[in-house]
């Protein structure tokens, strides 16, 4: 170790390491309470806190987040560790509900920044260490104060200096991660602009008809396993991943040990036209074209399976125009259920969806310019991505170096 550096459990140069409480929730008045959603990308967004009934029940003062708390996410898969320091005064008195854990450096031990560094660094060991099952982890206090270890330089000056050479470095890093997201983001509604504008920029040539008009196999739901019956080996079958995001992805599979029937209708073939039919009111109704399959494959009750007449429509031409915006709310409109978190369209209502079809010679050409597009949009997508990966293991870099005292 670097002479005047230490090595510290996370514990021991705490003041408080604590949950948050368990807020009585109020629409007005109270105090401000933060959630896991506020604490994203290494920073604090008030924005999607809560109010507190502070009347009802009290706060203890030390549980009131102030300049130089670290607040660690310490429930939830996905959520779990992610850290963001409060490097501002608070808006008002503010506190974390239980999910949240407040990390105070001792007084007077660290340059505040650089403890919320510190957290920064051991971020991905945090997200590891969670504990529990039935999609609910934890991340026991014990844990996160025992068996995490610190280093840092003694000399407060030598942290001040870390702390500028970071964030200018990082501010810099920031920067070139949101133009990238930018290019990013503009390739792919370039796409979309143009695919809504084929679709809405008819001729007198295109015939207006439903789904049901132009498919030779109508929408059928797919097969109903039984419970808890999917396993690591078997017959494979589709997942809503499978379908969700407009992309066929036969990798997002699970497999069942279950009794199947070859003579049934629920087995997907490569070609096939597919579409969700329940799942978040965004995610309903996305579609996707069956393609690389090697081995029988099932799917499931939660997917929709219908076939193109190809005397009168392409399945290409069929799949761009329920991508198009107009589509998506015609599919999303249709969409019913109790739950607003869940939302399911039936089989009769996907094929009453309005359609307009061409000359199946107009159909080709414009799958053809659509298929340019789409394969220098996501030319384009993969670029941005390895930029934005480059950037993030530029960062991880930065902090590595800084915490051996390279910088």
């Amino acid at each position: 170790m670097k002479k005047g550096w230490k090595t510290e459990k996370l514990g021991d140069v705490c003041d408080l390491l604590n949950r948050g409480i368990s807020p009585k929730y109020i629409n007005e008045g109270g105090i401000c309470v933060l959630n896991q959603k506020c604490v994203r990308d290494h920073q604090i967004n008030y924005e999607s806190s809560r109010r507190h009934d502070f009347a009802a029940k009290k706060v203890n003062k030390g549980r009131f987040i102030q300049l130089g708390d670290v607040l660690v996410n310490s429930t939830g898969t996905g959520t779990l560790g992610r850290v963001a320091q409060v490097r501002q005064d608070p808006p008002e008195p503010t506190t974390v509900d239980s999910h949240l854990t407040i990390v105070r450096p001792k007084a007077g031990m660290f340059h505040l920044d650089f403890f919320g560094y510190m957290l920064v660094m051991i971020e991905d060991a945090i997200k590891e260490a969670g504990e529990g099952c039935g999609g609910q982890t934890e991340l026991a206090r014990a844990v996160l104060a025992e068996k995490f270890f610190v280093t840092f330089p003694e000399l407060h000056s030598e942290q001040q200096h870390i702390v500028g050479v970071l964030d200018e470095a990082l501010e810099g890093i920031a920067t070139a991660t949101a133009n990238a997201e930018k290019n990013l983001q503009n390739a792919r509604a370039l796409f979309e602009s143009h695919l809504n504008a084929v679709f809405t920029q008819r001729d007198v040539e295109w015939v207006e008809t439903t789904l049901e008009n132009v498919l030779s196999i109508q929408p059928r739901n797919g097969w109903s396993p039984p419970a808890a019956n999917h396993s690591d080996a078997g017959v494979p079958v589709l997942t809503l991943s499978s379908v969700t995001g407009f992309q066929f992805r036969v990798d997002k599979i699970k497999y069942t040990g279950a009794k199947t029937d070859p003579r049934r209708h629920y087995w997907v073939k490569n070609g096939d036209l597919l579409i969700t039919r329940s799942n978040t009111p965004e995610l309903v109704g996305h579609v996707a074209i069956a393609t690389g399959i090697t081995r029988p494959t099932i799917y499931p009750d939660l997917i929709m399976r219908m076939t193109a007449a190809p005397d009168r429509v392409l399945t290409e031409f069929l799949y761009y125009q329920m991508r198009t915006s107009s589509s998506r709310l015609e599919i999303t409109g249709r969409a019913q259920g109790a739950n607003p978190t869940m939302k399911k369209i039936s089989k009769n209502a996907v094929q009453s969806l309005p359609i307009a079809v061409p000359p199946l010679s107009r159909q080709k050409e414009i799958i053809a310019q659509l298929e340019a597009l789409s394969n220098e949009t996501r030319r384009l997508e993969t670029i941005y991505k390895q930029k934005l990966d480059a950037l993030e293991e530029l960062k991880k870099s930065l902090l590595n170096q800084a915490f051996i005292g390279n910088l």
